[in-house]
C-alpha cells in the first residue's frame, strides 16, 4: 500500500526529463476545480461593466472600476493594491447628454455617439444638413464662408450591404494550423498604411477649418452595419488640444439615408444636442496594481505579471474590450488565493489605463520600473520579471499563444497546455508576433510578454470599439476557461526553477 501511494504521488508531477516541465498536477487540478466550479466571473463582470459603466481613461467610470478592483483585490487577500500613477495622460471627459433625430422630411431618431473628447453644442441645434466632400485642403475653398451655424455631415466609407456569414465565429482547425506558420511583414500594404496616416493627420486640419468656419455640429458616418457603429480614436484628451466643433459619430445607415434624400433634392433637417464636460483637475493616468507575495526566500523577489487594460471606449460599457481581460485576470488571482497555493515567486496583477490611446498605462509603467525602450537603458527591476501574460482579444476562449519570436518558450508552453486539452481543442503555439496591446510594452523592453490566441467570437464584427460592446456579448464559459488557463500559466511560471527564457537584447550601458 505504501509503495502504491508513493507511485500515485509521483504521478502528480510530469517527469523532469529533458525537454519536459515539472508540473504540479495536483495544483493544476485545484485551479481547474476552483475556476470551473466556483467561478466568480459573472459577479466581477457585473461590477466592471454594468456598475462602473463606460471606462474611458480618466473618466468617472474608469475611476469607479479602478476603485472596485483595488477594493476587491484587497478583500481577496492580495497585498499592495493601489491605483499607481504612470505619468500624465490628459483631460477626463464625460457625456452628459446626447440626442439627435431627423425632423424633416419626417421624424426619425438616429443612432449616434458623441466622438470622444468632443465639445458641447451651443444648446439645442437644428437646421438643414449640408453634406461636405472634403478630402484634402484643396477642397476647403468651395465651402469657405458657407458653413456658419451649419450641420455638416460626412458620408461613411465601407460596405453596409447584407452579410451572409455569421457575426460570431470560432477558429477552425485549418485556420489555427495556418497561424502556426511564420508571417513576414505587416498585414497592411505600405499604400494602406500611408493612406491611414494621411487621413489621421488631415482630421485635425479639417477640425480646425470647420471650427474657423463656425459650423454648429459635425455628423460623421462611421464604419459599421446593422446598427453597430465603430468609434474612433482622437487625441482630444491632451491638455493643449484646441477647442473644436461638437461631433457625433453616426450609424452609417442613417447617414446614408440622409445622403440619398439630399441627392434626390429632398430637404433634410435634424435637431440635436450634445452636452459634455471636461476634467482638468487631475491629468495623471493610473493603473491598478496588486500582488500575491512569493513564498520562497530566494525567489520571492522575482515577479510573474498578468494583466489587461481596464479602460474602454464610451459608446457602450466595454464588455469585450477589455473588461473581459480584466475579469479573467482578477478571477485568475482569486483562484490562486482560494486554492491556498503558495507561489514561490511574487505574482503581480496590473489593470492598465490609457491603452486605447496608445498603450500609455503599460508603457508608462514599463518606463518607470524597467527602463526606456527607446534608449534601452534598463533598470535593475527589469531583470526580476520572469514573464507577463495578457488578455485583450475579446471574450473568446484560449486556443493557443503567440510566442513573439521567443522560440525557447515553445516546449514549455506545450507542456503547460497539455492538462487542458479537453477544454481547448487544437492548441496552436505560433512563433508569430501579435500587436496592438499591452504585452508589447514588456516585449519591447526585453521582458517575455505574451498574448494568448483567442476565438474571435464577435470581436471584429460587433464589439471591438463599438456601441454594442455590452455584457450580453460575453461568453461566460469561455471566460471561465481563460481564467483557469491563465492561473495555471502564472502559477507554473512562479514555480519554475529558472525564470522564463529571454530573447537576446541589445542594451545601452
Amino acid at each position: 500500500m505504501k509503495a502504491q501511494l508513493l507511485f500515485i504521488s509521483t504521478l502528480l508531477f510530469v517527469f523532469s526529463a529533458k525537454g519536459q516541465e515539472n508540473i504540479d498536477t495536483e495544483a493544476i487540478e485545484k485551479i481547474r476545480n476552483e475556476g470551473l466550479n466556483n467561478s466568480q466571473v459573472e459577479q466581477i463582470a457585473f461590477e466592471l461593466i454594468d456598475k462602473a459603466g463606460p471606462r474611458l481613461s480618466n473618466s468617472k467610470g474608469y475611476e469607479r472600476a479602478a476603485n472596485y478592483a483595488v477594493s476587491q483585490l484587497t478583500e481577496w487577500g492580495l497585498e499592495n493594491a493601489e491605483k499607481e500613477p504612470w505619468g500624465e495622460f490628459g483631460r477626463g471627459w464625460e457625456v452628459n447628454k446626447s440626442y439627435v433625430a431627423m425632423t424633416k422630411p419626417y421624424y426619425m431618431p438616429f443612432i449616434a455617439v458623441p466622438k470622444a473628447w468632443t465639445e458641447s453644442t451651443d444648446g439645442p441645434v437644428s437646421g438643414k444638413v449640408v453634406f461636405a466632400e472634403i478630402y484634402d485642403e484643396e477642397d476647403f475653398d468651395q465651402y469657405r464662408g458657407k458653413l456658419k451655424d451649419a450641420i455638416v455631415a460626412f458620408v461613411p466609407r465601407g460596405d453596409q450591404a447584407p452579410t451572409f456569414e455569421a457575426d460570431a465565429v470560432r477558429f477552425t482547425e485549418e485556420r489555427l494550423k495556418e497561424m502556426e506558420e511564420p508571417r513576414s511583414g505587416s498585414r497592411f500594404t505600405p499604400e494602406e498604411i500611408a493612406a491611414f496616416r494621411k487621413r489621421r493627420a488631415f482630421s485635425q486640419t479639417l477640425n480646425t477649418f470647420l471650427t474657423e468656419e463656425g459650423a454648429a455640429l459635425v455628423i460623421k458616418g462611421v464604419n459599421g452595419r446593422h446598427g453597430t457603429l465603430f468609434t474612433s480614436s482622437p487625441r482630444g484628451y491632451l491638455k493643449d488640444t484646441p477647442v473644436g466643433v461638437a461631433e457625433l459619430e453616426m450609424a452609417p445607415e442613417h447617414v446614408n439615408l440622409m445622403s440619398r434624400l439630399v441627392e434626390n433634392d429632398v430637404e433634410v433637417e435634424i435637431e440635436a444636442e450634445v452636452k459634455t464636460t471636461f476634467n482638468d483637475e487631475d491629468l495623471q493616468g493610473y493603473n491598478v496594481i496588486a500582488e500575491i507575495p512569493g513564498s520562497d526566500r530566494k525567489l520571492k523577489s522575482e515577479v510573474v505579471m498578468l494583466g489587461g487594460h481596464l479602460d474602454s471606449w464610451h459608446g457602450a460599457t466595454g464588455a469585450t474590450d477589455n473588461a473581459a481581460g480584466c475579469i479573467v485576470m482578477m478571477e485568475a488571482v482569486r483562484i490562486l488565493q482560494a486554492t491556498g497555493l503558495k507561489p514561490k515567486r511574487t505574482i503581480r496583477i496590473a489593470l492598465w489605463g490609457g491603452e486605447e490611446q496608445g498603450l500609455h498605462g503599460s508603457r508608462g509603467y514599463a518606463k518607470n520600473h524597467f527602463g526606456d525602450s527607446e534608449t534601452m537603458v534598463l533598470k535593475e527591476e527589469q531583470q526580476q520579471i520572469s514573464a507577463y501574460y495578457n488578455i485583450d482579444n475579446g471574450t473568446g476562449r484560449i486556443r493557443g499563444i503567440y510566442l513573439q519570436g521567443n522560440e525557447d518558450v515553445a516546449p514549455i508552453f506545450t507542456d503547460w497546455f497539455k492538462p487542458f486539452e479537453d477544454i481547448m481543442e487544437n492548441t496552436t503555439i505560433t512563433i508569430r508576433d501579435t500587436g496592438g496591446t499591452d504585452h508589447l510594452s514588456f516585449d519591447r523592453i526585453g521582458i517575455p510578454g505574451f498574448q494568448f490566441i483567442q476565438d474571435p467570437v464577435e470581436y471584429r464584427s460587433r464589439t471591438h470599439h463599438t456601441n454594442m460592446d455590452t455584457y450580453e456579448r460575453l461568453v461566460i464559459d469561455d471566460l471561465q476557461q481563460i481564467a483557469v488557463i491563465v492561473a495555471s500559466f502564472v502559477y507554473n511560471t512562479a514555480q519554475r526553477d529558472e525564470m522564463m527564457p529571454r530573447e537576446k537584447l541589445e542594451t545601452t550601458e
